[in-house]
Parts: structure tokens; C-alpha cells; sequence
């Protein structure tokens, strides 16, 4: 292994939810490593700074309008981007949200929010670009998906948010053997508690901070550019053997 099979020259990549915290965090990460970067979000704004921001700072990077939800969106987005800026080597589905509501008082609306951006919004963007990487025989996929994926986490109470996690771990699985022999591998990084604005709420939370914090090894949160590296590793060729893997990064705190 060598310093080359950890970069991204002549690669394009696209990255959901790009416009801000871990998301821009992996697309600046993919873009220093060499990887032309399409930030895709519903934020125009934020989008297209953290594109402008990624240029500015010697990168090739051009924000794209996306809204993971819209089945007919996402395919025209696909089609723009083979169309106007070439075939895609990378996608990393990051888009997400989580509602904290006990599960005995939250809305269905609540409920499908989160089920469909973090579980429906992965599987729709999965497909669609999929299907291209498929015919031409190559690809890798990172989807975003948290510990929570695999613990209930405390005091925090959010089972849509753990249900859709632990959904976008069996779909990286099952994905990754469906498209094993095409070429095409996919793999899920599951961060513990990183410093951006989704765990704001709970970071302002005394209680919930002093469990977070005892309850994670390392006693302190992630910062985006460790989540943005292991995404790194999981696109480039250094982990070219690797497909169905679900990478904690998280502190410890899923080891206890």
C-alpha cells in the first residue's frame, strides 16, 4: 500500500448533505485527496459557499440542488450530472435529520421525516447512481450511518432516528453482495456523537452531555474531519478488499 491508493485524482465524487457539518467536512476531505466534488444539498446558500469554498482553497467542486426524498428529483440530478459533468467513481449518502420525541408522543409526520431522508433518501440516491455504477463496472459508495444503528443510545429519546440507522446498516449489506462481482463496493461509517449542528440540542443539554461524555471511551466528541477521513479510506483504493462493512467511529463508545 502506498500514499496513491488513498488519493482521488480524475475521480468525481458526490456527497448528500454537503452544504454543512459532516457532509462538508467529507466533500473537502475527497476534494484535498484529488476528487472533483459535486456538493449536493436542498440549501442553496450553504451549498454553494462550501462549493466556493472548496475552489477557493485549490479544489474542483460545483454545488448541485438535491432534495433525496424526491424519487423524480434524484433521477434528474443523476442525469444532469452524467450529462453535463461525466460519469460518477463515489457517492456518500450523508443527508440526515433526527427528531428527538419520546416514541409514545411523536407525530407520524415526525416519524416519516426522519425514516424517509435518513433510511428512503439513502435508497433512493443508492439506486439511482447505483444503476450507473453497475453498467460501468465500478464504483464506491459510503453511506452515513451513526451507532445508533446498533445501540440505543441514552437519554435522548429517538427511535426514528435509531430505526432508520439500523436500516441503512442492512441496506449497506445487502447492496454490497447484490453488486459484490460488478465492481461496485459499498460501505456505511457509523460516527458516535461529533461536534455539529445535530448534536447542538444535546451538546446544550447538561444531562444528556454528561451521559454522552461518560458513556464514550475516549471521553470527548468526534470532530467531522475523523468521520471525513475513515470516509476516505472506504472510497480510495486502500480498502479496495473491503465491501458490507459497517466502520464505527465513535470513541468506544459501541465497544462497551
Amino acid at each position: 500500500m502506498s500514499d496513491a491508493d488513498f488519493r482521488l485524482d480524475g475521480r468525481r465524487a458526490v456527497v448528500t448533505g454537503a452544504a454543512r457539518g459532516i457532509g462538508r467536512a467529507i466533500a473537502e476531505r475527497l476534494a484535498r485527496a484529488g476528487a472533483e466534488v459535486l456538493v449536493a444539498d436542498r440549501d442553496e446558500a450553504e451549498g454553494a459557499a462550501t462549493a466556493k469554498a472548496i475552489a477557493g482553497a485549490g479544489g474542483k467542486a460545483a454545488f448541485i440542488a438535491l432534495d433525496v426524498t424526491d424519487p423524480e428529483g434524484v433521477a434528474q440530478v443523476v442525469e444532469t450530472i452524467y450529462r453535463q459533468h461525466g460519469a460518477v467513481d463515489i457517492l456518500v449518502n450523508n443527508a440526515g435529520i433526527v427528531r428527538n420525541a419520546p416514541a409514545a408522543e411523536m407525530s407520524l409526520d415526525d416519524w416519516k421525516s426522519v425514516i424517509d431522508i435518513d433510511l428512503g433518501g439513502v435508497f433512493l440516491c443508492a439506486q439511482a447512481f447505483g444503476r450507473r455504477m453497475v453498467a460501468d463496472g465500478r464504483g464506491a459508495m459510503v453511506n452515513i450511518s451513526s451507532m445508533c444503528g446498533e445501540i440505543v443510545v441514552q437519554p435522548q429519546p429517538q427511535a426514528s432516528y435509531n430505526a432508520a440507522k439500523a436500516g441503512v446498516n442492512l441496506l449497506t449489506k445487502s447492496l454490497a453482495v447484490e453488486w459484490a462481482k460488478s465492481g461496485v463496493r459499498v460501505n456505511a461509517v457509523a460516527p458516535g456523537y461529533i461536534g455539529t449542528e445535530l448534536t447542538l440540542r444535546g451538546r446544550s443539554n447538561a444531562e444528556w452531555f454528561e451521559t454522552w461524555m461518560r458513556m464514550t471511551p475516549m471521553g470527548r466528541l468526534g470532530d467531522p474531519g475523523e468521520i471525513a477521513n475513515a470516509v476516505l479510506f472506504l472510497a480510495a483504493d486502500a480498502s479496495s478488499y473491503i465491501t458490507g462493512t459497517v466502520l464505527a467511529v465513535d470513541g468506544g463508545y459501541t465497544a462497551l
